[in-house]
């Protein structure tokens, strides 16, 4: 008897174990990649035969030892929809296969970015978007440092139509769509990007040796456990200050939400601003805020309650009922609610805000008011404010998934057998600290990514970061502006590109919403490099070289189209002259044909020049006559 109930576990277990499995990315919906040979992989039992049946044709493998398979089909035109069949001991269907051009989509928040977040100013676009032949496949926000995952927890491929596309990168999706209406050929996305990365977390472990800090660092998390002590520190600090809070908010304890409630001695001050500009000061805590406004005429269904953007958490009531809230603070508050919160005549806001460290308050420059159908009601000027609790500021939190290697083990490895076309990257605000070292990192990724598909030096098209924070009105030294110097230097890696968006900003937002255009500039390199648009004007002018007449720097430029052009022109205004010193100056600039004259009538000797060199450049006005900004730089002799 004990026998027998030995042989039926064995065979049951060898039953299981015997299934073929596929990865995510091998599922109903795959985008495959045209005119290369196409990796199918997958595990089953040792020795287990495989059969693949697709378009028409058969293939055969055999399971290894240790259970992994992987069957290599010859290279296809685009088209579909297909069916393919795999059969051992069960068979799996996968239905809906297109085969067109697949890009990997990866970087940090700004690549990571939803149509979600931009569907207030691409409304009307995104409600006419249906197109089965563009996809996406959104890899799960994971990290892992002891070893290379070979699968993800979660994905599938979903099609761009009313249904899914809120959850689409929003750059990826434009860059696809321009690439389709070009070629009509599907387009297959793999968004494996993470908000806040640098990029030695995408490098892998034998990649990363190149770099000896992040290696170190990336050894000592390797094991898992400092990274658990630490996460375990971490939340312990962040829910016992959340809990003191939420414990002592006078605001919570006394309703302060309550429309009736006497607050006339509560003190003013004008939004949107920042307390820490106020009488307040700068505390952090939780900071209450009221408005009374008046709606004349309702009828109105609905309403839309638009808050800019609050740091750094915020919940909403209106006439004491709950419309909203958003736990950090880069998304824009956009707050959908009933129509029946509201009356007609005098109704009231409150707004619990909670800020953790730094400046608290209400974001300049962006809208704040009430939608009632076409009527707008503005929200901006004096509102009253009382401090709920005073807190020290929140510990800065340790991101664990940031180390080196740990978002390449598990959200780029797994790719690594499934064929692409290229690379977007749209990444560099998490490396502004140390932007010397970033040219370097980059080239190492991008070798790092090419060696280990085994596709050679396919196409890797990047996002140089577009101006940022408020604008200075004197010379100096800019991270940002370095930054970027390094991502130009990167263009000497063969076969890369570079989209430039210094115009393309918001001073107060690091994820400005004009992602169409970001796409689009992407589009454009994808076009000239890859699709063969030989003549196609795909990047602004490009600082190539400089020699010194006189008192005057002669600048040379690639890529000036039919011709270089000042914006709306007037003065270029954004160029700035040193001399041996090396203390730079605005100066005078001049476009003569396909060059520009640099000068300073103080500066007799001038050795090095700068164009847009600061977070936020501006009166960056240079741009060839196909309107494409030209990249910033820095040059010397």
């Amino acid at each position: 008897m004990k026998k027998t109930l030995i042989f039926i576990t064995l065979f049951i277990c060898s039953s299981i174990y015997a299934q073929i499995k596929l990865p995510r990315l091998i599922s109903d919906g795959m985008v495959l990649q045209r005119d290369i040979p196409l990796k199918i992989w997958g595990w089953a039992s040792p020795n287990e035969k495989i059969e693949i049946n697709f378009n028409q044709k058969k293939f055969k493998t055999t399971a290894a030892k240790d259970g992994n398979w992987i069957v290599t089909l010859p290279s296809q035109k685009a088209g579909g929809p297909y069916e393919m069949t795999l059969s051992a001991s069960n068979t799996i269907v996968l239905k809906n296969i297109l085969i067109g051009d697949v890009w990997l989509c990866s970087g940090q928040s700004n690549m990571e970015l939803p149509m979600e977040r931009v569907k207030g100013k691409y409304k009307e676009v995104i409600a006419k978007i249906d197109n089965n032949n563009i996809r996406q496949f959104l890899v799960p926000d994971q990290y892992e440092f002891a070893k290379e995952n070979i699968d993800f927890s979660s994905g599938e491929w979903l099609s761009a139509n009313p249904e899914n596309i809120l959850k689409f990168s929003a750059v990826a999706y434009f860059f696809a769509d321009e690439i389709y209406q070009k070629y009509k050929i599907p387009i297959g996305l793999i968004n494996s990007a993470l908000g806040g990365s640098p990029a030695e977390s995408w490098i892998s472990a034998d990649a990363v040796k190149k770099f000896p800090e992040y290696d170190t660092e990336y050894q000592k998390f390797k094991d898992g456990t400092l990274g658990a002590q630490i996460e375990a520190s971490d939340k312990k600090i962040n829910a016992t200050w959340y809990s003191t809070i939420n414990s002592e908010d006078e605001g919570l304890k006394n309703k302060w939400l309550n429309p009736e409630l006497e607050d006339s001695d509560w003190k003013s001050m004008n939004i949107p601003g920042y307390w820490a500009d106020n009488e307040l000061g700068n505390v952090n805590g939780v900071v209450w805020f009221r408005k009374e406004f008046t709606v004349s005429n309702l009828k109105e269904s609905n309403a839309k309650l638009i808050l800019g953007r609050i740091v750094d958490a915020d919940s909403v009531y209106v006439n004491g009922h709950f419309v909203g809230t958003t736990s950090y603070m880069y998304p824009p508050r956009i707050y959908p609610f009933d129509a029946k919160f509201l009356k007609e005549g005098k109704n009231e806001i409150a707004v619990r805000v909670i800020n953790n460290s730094g400046r608290g308050g209400f974001v300049e420059d962006k809208p704040y008011e009430l939608l009632l159908g076409n009527e707008v009601i503005d929200l901006k000027g004096s509102w009253k404010y009382k401090l709920g609790v005073k807190m020290l500021p929140l510990p800065p939190q340790t991101f664990i998934r940031w180390k080196p290697v740990g978002l390449y083990n598990a959200m780029i490895a797994p790719l690594k057998n499934y064929a692409i076309k290229g690379v977007l990257w749209y990444q560099g605000e998490s490396s502004t600290k140390k932007p010397e070292e970033y040219s370097a990192l980059m080239e190492a990724l991008i070798t790092n990514w090419r060696t280990e598909w085994k596709q050679g030096s396919f196409p890797f098209l990047y996002v140089q970061l577009t101006n940022f924070m408020a604008p200075k009105t004197e010379p100096g030294e800019s991270n940002w502006a370095a930054l970027r110097q390094q991502q130009k230097n990167t263009l000497a890696v063969p076969n890369t590109g570079m989209a430039v968006t210094i115009d393309l900003g918001e001073w107060n937002d690091i994820h400005p919403l004009n992602k169409y255009d970001v796409g689009r500039r992407l589009s454009l390199l994808a076009r000239k490099m890859v699709y063969g648009e030989k003549d196609l004007v795909a990047s602004g002018p490009l600082f190539k070289s400089l020699e010194q007449k006189g008192n005057q720097l002669v600048l040379s430029f690639t890529d000036i189209g039919t011709g270089l052009m000042a914006k709306d022109n007037k003065a270029l205004k954004a160029f700035e002259i040193a001399g041996e010193d090396g203390k730079f100056v605005w100066a005078d600039a001049v476009i003569e044909g396909d060059k520009i004259l640099v000068s300073n009538a103080a500066v007799l000797n001038p050795k090095k020049v700068r164009y847009a060199w600061a977070d936020n450049p501006d009166q960056a006005d240079l741009y060839n006559k196909e309107n494409l900004p030209a990249s910033p730089f820095e040059g010397g002799l």
